[in-house]
């Protein structure tokens, strides 16, 4: 159901739950009944929430954790939290933006723009659910949602923006949600090209005999063991007068049985999930256009699923990828980087300011970083900073990992240019080392195009709720995608 969210000078009187933001380090609001909430041990923590019956009504008491460390990005899992305590109200009102604003008046003020985005950013996660195969729905009836005591207009901005990037993460763990069996690759770019239809945005799908002619060894390796043919979409966002060009590309591997070197039972369970990269990258440039950026930006997403027909690509044998090199393959399951070696060249030609690539890619990265972090790999310090920062600024963490030359030897083949794996240790590292070799030149002799490789399979996926996320997709990186187009120059 889509939410709606506006503003007003006060609660208006449709709304049957008020929602009213508290700090742990300051007085409680007097529309709250403090021996009440004490009494129920509420604690004011961030991303807590407790409705209270008053003589006004039902007022909910929304955590926001102390005045010193609040900031703008609080106001995400605020929303989030007090989203879900109001999904059994039609219409609600919050006034945390207000709250928070007078709590700080004698420290650093927030920026209302960015508050209010994140805020709306919360409230519309906060209603995610994933329902197409359930029989019944579990109830959820918000469908508005009013901003009391806060109309300006940098905070009607920061909502409509962060209503933007929301519904394309959302997009992104509808996607990823998706079983594997029904979102084929030529299913997925069919979506793709009807969300570009209604973005703004141009769209061109290649088909598996475009594929073979633009010389896409890597997709068509991997793609030899399924019965659903390959596609490759490119998305492409220009705004009047742009002057600089992003890349973003994205891995789409729509399941991934592991080809010939078969994944488990249980390694195979999650495995609708490898196309999230792809995800994060279509949901971001569905918001492009609302979030006005500036920029110009080209996506690239190589779609295919990964399994072990008669014909499958076979350990041992080599690929030719786009840009003339080639990698013997040993391990049919380190099927991602093959993909992204073809999509990277593709993305070089265009000469870019910048590249991004977002994969699920490997299971090291993990053990590294835990769930929650994904690896940043890059060969360009001042842009791996930059993307750094737009994560930072999008609430998404990120730790860069190293790209040692003396490692590339790792990958050494006997037969072919590299082979696909490292041997057991720095996995992550080693994947990366592979991808740099297929981000092109600036120019013949120039340095190369400043690149970024963002490992997300940790943080791609959860297992567990928290009060941001439902089990299964997240849509991780289209907010750092988004943040990073918006701020580039």
């Amino acid at each position: 159901m889509a939410l709606t969210i506006t503003t007003a000078r006060s609660a208006p009187a449709a709304a049957k739950l008020v929602g009213v933001g508290v700090f742990t380090d300051d007085d409680r609001p007097d529309s709250l009944p403090k021996d009440l909430l004490d009494s129920r041990g509420f604690d004011a923590k961030l991303g807590k929430t407790m409705i209270v019956e008053t003589k006004k009504g039902l007022v909910a008491a929304v955590g926001l954790g102390s005045v010193e460390d609040f900031t703008e990005q609080s106001l995400r899992k605020a929303g989030a939290s007090f989203a879900r305590a109001a999904r059994r109200h039609k219409a609600a009102a919050i006034s945390v933006l207000a709250d928070a604003v007078a709590a700080r008046k004698d420290g650093e003020a927030i920026d209302q723009e960015k508050a209010a985005e994140c805020l709306a950013e919360g409230l519309e996660l906060g209603c995610y659910q994933f329902e197409t195969y359930k029989s019944t729905s579990a109830r959820h009836d918000l469908n508005k949602v009013t901003i009391a005591r806060s109309t300006s207009a940098p905070v009607k901005r920061g909502l409509g923006v962060g209503q933007a990037i929301a519904s394309g993460q959302m997009l992104a763990r509808d996607f990823v949600n998706e079983p594997g069996g029904t979102l084929t690759a030529p299913e997925f770019a069919r979506r793709v090209t009807r969300m570009a239809k209604t973005a703004g945005l141009t769209c061109k799908v290649m088909d598996l005999a475009a594929i073979k002619r633009a010389k896409l060894g890597g997709v068509l390796g991997v793609n030899r063991g399924s019965t659903n043919q390959p596609r490759f979409v490119e998305l492409t966002y220009s705004p009047p007068k742009a002057k600089a060009t992003l890349a973003f590309v994205g891995k789409g591997i729509t399941f991934d049985a592991g080809g010939l070197s078969i994944k488990s039972g249980k390694g195979m369970m999650t495995m609708k999930m490898d196309m999230g990269g792809a995800a994060a990258v279509v949901g971001a440039m569905s918001a492009l256009k609302a979030a006005n950026v500036p920029v110009r930006v080209r996506a690239y997403v190589p779609m295919t699923d990964n399994m072990l027909g008669g014909d499958a690509t076979r350990p041992g044998d080599v690929l030719k990828i786009r840009n003339g090199k080639t990698i013997e393959v040993l391990n049919t399951d380190a099927e991602g980087r093959l993909i992204l070696a073809d999509a990277l060249s593709v993305a070089s030609e265009a000469k870019p300011d910048g590249i991004v690539d977002l994969a699920t890619l490997t299971g090291a990265c993990m053990v590294a970083l835990g769930p929650k972090i994904a690896g940043l790999m890059s060969n360009d310090d001042d842009f791996a900073a930059k993307v750094a920062d737009a994560a930072e600024g999008a609430g998404e963490r990120v730790w860069r990992l190293p790209l040692p030359a003396d490692y590339r030897s790792m990958v050494d083949s006997p037969v072919a240019d590299m082979k696909n794996i490292g041997g057991p240790h720095g996995g992550a590292i080693t994947a990366g080392l592979i991808l740099q070799e297929f981000v092109g030149k600036q120019s013949k002799d120039g340095d190369p195009i400043p690149w970024v490789h963002l490992d997300i399979a940790g943080p791609a996926w959860v297992d567990s709720e928290d009060v941001e996320n439902r089990k299964g997709g997240t849509g991780f990186g289209v907010r750092t995608l988004v943040s990073l187009a918006r701020t580039y120059a």
